[in-house]
């Protein structure tokens, strides 16, 4: 991207909201002062020169190539202490941006309107629509949790910020004194000193469990008390009186997890690590409903005189003294004449019980659990308590019929390839150790089921599915493992591939003429589910179209299943970044074809984004309204009529743009040498060093030969650390040139203005394209000696962002967007710092030439250092 002029950089700076302002300079004042103690001022007076120098450049008032002599003057140590202190900033100016983000959102919450894209809002403009009611009762949000290795921070460094995030909720507090204040400071100053003193990179790989136990923060953290909050906002919006009458509104998120679960091309994990990922879950969900529990118990001090128990609460709390005299016993003696009291009470020691697996007290399933809290909420109604029976007590009915006992449905993933050749084993009575674990795998879906009920692990998803022999493969192996006692399975078909996509309904076909999979849909309702991968999709076909060869497979699924009589739902395969599917979640669903949403949505939420989403409950909150919102508006016969129409009036456009755009990206992607290239322009090589996650980053050992050798992760985080961004736009300036030279340029703009699938396409190139750096990208590039790639790259991108700009009718990128644009060009010189510093590291080591072990060594924590500040700096990784 061309330099940013400097009246669009002041622009920026002016135009940061005092709030926001205010808290970027408190924590970079304070950071400063840390680093100045422990560095000495010369460390600061360092970072200031290079601040100084990046801005200036920016402004072309010096030159990149003055900013790389003074990085190349410094000893690598004092370029690693000043790579620290660019990463530690952005985190802090991360944290800063949240906050405000957070007293954004609390602010116009204030307002009689309903909030933009909130639960209210969708259920106001539904208010008369014959379906409302059936959207309502069918209603689905199925987000799943994945291991992949996008978070580039260790967990150390999160809690870090979180600790940091509450001490400036503490300082920024309304009301405080200016002791309470003082103390808030000086804690800030003391958890951002930590922060500094802790390591960036992590000196262990993590386990699959690790990863699990990551994945649990977010739930004791946010997601137990933030789910309870969604329901109550969407039964508010329903109707008058929430908390005082029977709700109207349903628990209708289901939380899955493939942590612990999916093994393709991760040999780490086994049958016994999901046996344990699973014993991990229930842990959690079982202290949070414990918990729960116990609190509300406490709260019933309801005198029976005043809040009489039912016929039915008195004959139940009878019965549990017979079973348990002594527990009873003394919760009668706590709490005399307080019956609702001791009776939840007595629930929480069931669920205690439960996790102790303490048989005799024990709950056996989360129905036991409902049917005696309804007991409760029952016996409080029928004494006229009807804010006790539906206001906290409703809370912890809803929390488990999210969570049940096993917190979020464990799914299980494998390469079809690795069923094929288990079959073929078998079959000639050599089983290797790899199909022993295969039919392990099986026999812990049988335990789970046992243990946690068929909800907590039945769904088996089938990468890289071809055929409906794939599906099947997956029931004769449950066979093999234990015969007429295999568990239930849902075998989802995962296709990835353009060819895939393209099959991917006569796959459909061939799969309901199993019989396995006959008796599923016969005992289920006819339900079933497909999965879409959006990364390899995009890594194979290029962003524009792989985007639009989903959405032709969406539409060919979703007529397949009506025809069939079939309830569809797309599990959506999509990453944090656009090079994998990224972007507005809520745009992405009112993107997707007609009929293809029908009020339920599957999609994965995978590294940062984990936590980027569901950190905050404010921040959870918004991100599952706005799904919701684009969940019930896509829904609707009129979203469905308008996107359909305006999918068949930009056909011939569509197939234009599709074809000369992969044209243009298998003409880079597929050339002789351009993966060897691409491994010497950008830190792919060192990206295992960051032990991101328990998985391979690669099929294989060594530089990839072919694209087919990497995973779609490290493709997308590697092309953002150069700052070239490749994968969120590369041939989409050659399908939009196509249709430009027969004279297109204004269906263009119609197809971009009526049609929500090509608006979300170019707005996420408009997003990718904003945080590409013509300037530095063509450093990293220069790297791999291959001019010729390196014009065709840059020639695509002139293109495509001259193109871009055309059609969306902007003076500049992200014109419309004036929050994004803003925070773009404000953290740019400082991303331009942490690259110059990481092509100094880069230089050397793909330099000629031999490095000592040390110097090797160095370099290395240099570059990863810098690959943490960017990914930090940019907000996405992978």
């Amino acid at each position: 991207m061309a330099a940013i002029a400097p009246a669009e950089r002041h622009n920026a700076v002016a135009e940061m909201p005092d709030e926001l302002r205010a808290d970027v300079r408190l924590l970079g004042g304070l950071l400063g002062q840390v680093i100045a103690e422990h560095g000495g001022p010369d460390l600061l007076a360092d970072v200031e020169r290079l601040r100084k120098a990046v801005i200036a450049a920016r402004r072309q008032e010096t030159t990149a190539d003055e900013v790389a002599a003074l990085v190349a003057e410094w000893p690598v140590d004092r370029a690693v202490q000043i790579a620290r202190a660019f990463t530690c900033y952005f985190h802090l100016a991360n944290l800063a941006e949240e906050h405000y983000r957070i007293r954004t959102l609390r602010q116009r919450d204030q307002d009689d309107v309903p909030l933009r894209e909130s639960l209210a809002e969708a259920v106001q403009r539904l208010r008369g629509d014959d379906r409302l009611q059936d959207l309502i009762d069918g209603l689905e949000f199925r987000p799943v949790l994945t291991a992949h290795p996008t978070e580039a921070r260790r967990r150390a460094i999160v809690t870090a910020i979180q600790r940091i995030s509450a001490q400036l909720d503490a300082y920024n507090a309304p009301g405080r004194g200016a002791a309470e204040r003082e103390e808030a400071h000086r804690r800030l100053l003391e958890e951002i000193d930590i922060l500094w003193r802790s390591a960036q990179l992590r000196h262990t790989k993590l386990d699959p469990l690790d990863e699990v136990r990551t994945a649990m923060a977010a739930f004791d953290e946010t997601l137990f008390r933030t789910v309870p909050l969604i329901y109550r906002s969407l039964d508010a919006a329903l109707g008058s009186g929430t908390g005082t009458r029977e709700p109207l509104a349903k628990a209708y998120i289901r939380y899955g997890s493939w942590i612990g679960g999916d093994r393709d091309g991760n040999p780490n994990v086994t049958a016994k690590v999901t046996r344990e990922a699973i014993q991990i879950q229930a842990e959690h969900v079982l202290i949070a409903l414990e918990n729960a529990a116990t609190r509300i118990g406490r709260s019933l001090t309801l005198a029976s005189v005043f809040t009489p128990p039912s016929a039915e609460l008195r004959a139940a709390l009878a019965q549990a003294e017979d079973d348990h005299p002594d527990l009873v016993s003394e919760m009668a003696t706590r709490s005399p004449r307080e019956p609702h009291r001791q009776w939840l009470m007595f629930v929480a020691a069931r669920i205690a019980a439960t996790r102790r697996r303490d048989l005799d007290l024990a709950y056996r399933a989360p129905a036991e659990l409902l049917a005696d809290l309804r007991l409760t909420q029952d016996s409080l109604r029928g004494a006229g308590a009807v804010r006790q029976a539906y206001g906290e007590l409703q809370h912890l009915i809803w929390q488990v019929e999210t969570f049940g006992f096993h917190l979020a449905e464990l799914e299980v993933r494998q390469h079809s390839a690795v069923h094929a050749a288990a079959l073929k084993e078998i079959a000639s009575g050599t089983v290797s150790e790899r199909t022993e674990e295969v039919l392990a795998t099986i026999r812990v879906i049988g335990w789970i089921q046992e243990r946690f009920g068929v909800t907590a692990c039945s769904r088996y998803v089938v990468s890289f599915t071809r055929s409906a022999d794939d599906i099947a493969a997956v029931y004769e192996l449950a066979r093999h493992a234990l015969g007429d006692r295999a568990p239930v399975l849902d075998v989802v078909p995962l296709f990835e591939s353009g060819a895939d996509l393209d099959n991917s309904s006569a796959v459909l076909e061939g799969m309901v003429k199993l019989e396995p999979v006959r008796r599923r849909l016969a005992d289920n309702g006819r339900r079933m589910e497909v999965m879409l991968g959006y990364s390899d999709s995009a890594k194979e076909l290029g962003p524009a179209a792989a985007t639009l060869r989903l959405y032709d497979a969406q539409a060919a699924l979703a007529a397949w299943a009506a025809a069939n009589d079939i309830t569809l739902t797309l599990f959506h395969g999509r990453g944090g970044a656009l090079g994998r599917g990224g972007g507005p979640a809520n745009r992405a669903v009112l993107a997707q074809a007609p009929g293809s949403v029908a009020g339920r949505f599957k999609v994965t939420e995978q590294g940062e984004v984990i936590f980027a989403r569901y950190g905050h409950s404010a921040i959870a909150k918004r991100h599952i309204e706005q799904v919701t919102n684009a969940v019930m508006l896509a829904s609707t016969s009129a979203v469905e009529a308008s996107t359909a129409a305006a999918a068949a009036k930009f056909r011939r456009l569509a197939d234009t743009v599709a074809a000369a755009s992969e044209s243009a990206y298998r003409s880079l992607t597929e050339a002789s040498g351009f993966p060897e290239w691409f491994a010497l322009v950008s830190p792919l090589e060192e990206l295992g060093s960051l032990r991101l996650g328990s998985r391979p980053a690669r099929r294989g050992l060594g530089a990839p030969r072919s694209l087919d050798d990497l995973r779609a992760i490290p493709w997308v985080f590697s092309w953002a650390q150069t700052r070239v961004n490749l994968p969120g736009w590369y041939g989409l300036g050659s399908g939009l040139a196509a249709v430009v030279t027969d004279g297109g340029m204004a269906e263009l703009r119609s197809a971009y203005q009526e049609w929500p699938l090509f608006a979300a396409m170019l707005d996420n190139a408009e997003m990718s394209l904003a945080k590409t750096d013509r300037s530095i990208a063509s450093r990293y590039l220069a790297l791999g000696g291959r001019s010729d790639f390196a014009e065709q790259v840059l020639e695509e991108y002139d293109l495509t962002r001259r193109l871009v700009l055309e059609v969306t009718g902007h003076a500049r990128l992200l014109e419309n967007r004036r929050v994004l644009s803003r925070a773009v060009q404000l953290r740019d010189p400082y991303v331009d710092a942490l690259s110059h510093l990481q092509l100094r590291a880069l230089s050397a080591l793909r330099a000629p030439g031999d490095l000592s072990e040390e110097e090797r060594e160095r370099l290395s924590t240099l570059l990863l250092l810098s690959v943490n500040g960017v990914a930090a700096g940019l907000q996405n990784t992978g």
